[in-house]
């Protein structure tokens, strides 16, 4: 059963009923600054996006003891969970491909303002209010977005029961997960480049979140609204 969105107190450990995962977004891309659709095309970071994953690594090695890091196997993730992994201390990044980002057909590759003109049909389809509705050329219905990564987070949950995991993923599925959560709740908002998201799974099925949102390392940075996706759009 889902839980209502509730801020949970801080710990140093973890419940041994519990799972914690902190859900990341990827650093930022050139098509995320192009504001150009990626889904399930491997895209690699840039600069910032490589500044913004050191800069992620670096507070969650400071705050955290981890685990474990899985990650979606698209390089933005992947890079991102490397310099996580890295500073963790952990020494693999397990690469699942069910974390990737929606795929998006025809949209995929295109600049997002000019999607409408350029592939009317599968943006059509895009904007459609009923989450069983694919996308022409191979795309994703949302339905089918959620299912793929929550029952890949579940699966992580239920081996990692009592342990921290971080989770490199992308703005859609976070935005999938959240749903998960609450189901009946606004949309979460905006899910900014290295935002730190963290969930509790425990015993049973309960969901609940910890954090949301929360880019506050980026601050120093300069970075902290510039990547593009993670609400309608792909990131």
């Amino acid at each position: 059963m889902s839980a209502l969105c509730t801020a949970i107190p801080s710990s140093a450990t973890v419940d041994p009923t519990c799972t914690e995962i902190i859900v990341v977004r990827h650093g930022e891309t050139a098509w995320n600054t192009d504001g150009r659709i990626q889904g399930h095309i491997d895209v690699e970071l840039n600069e910032a996006g490589r500044e913004q994953a050191a800069v992620v690594a670096d507070r969650l090695s400071r705050e955290f003891k981890v685990s474990v890091v899985y990650s979606s196997d698209l390089k933005r993730a992947s890079e991102t969970a490397e310099k996580i992994a890295a500073s963790c201390g952990v020494v693999e990044v397990i690469k699942d491909p069910d974390l990737r980002e929606r795929h998006l057909g025809d949209l995929q590759g295109l600049i997002f303002r000019e999607a409408a003109k350029v592939s009317t049909v599968a943006y059509q389809a895009f904007l459609s209010h009923r989450t069983s509705q694919d996308i022409p050329g191979g795309g994703e219905s949302l339905d089918k977005l959620y299912q793929r990564c929550t029952s890949s987070l579940q699966k992580i949950a239920v081996k990692h029961r009592g342990e921290r995991v971080v989770v490199v993923t992308h703005g859609g599925v976070i935005r999938a997960l959240y749903q998960r959560v609450c189901p009946n709740g606004k949309s979460g908002g905006k899910v900014l480049n290295t935002s730190i998201n963290i969930f509790h799974i425990s015993d049973g099925d309960h969901w609940t979140i910890k954090t949301w949102g929360d880019a506050s390392h980026l601050n120093e940075t300069g970075y902290l609204k510039s990547g593009f996706g993670g609400d309608k759009a792909s990131g």
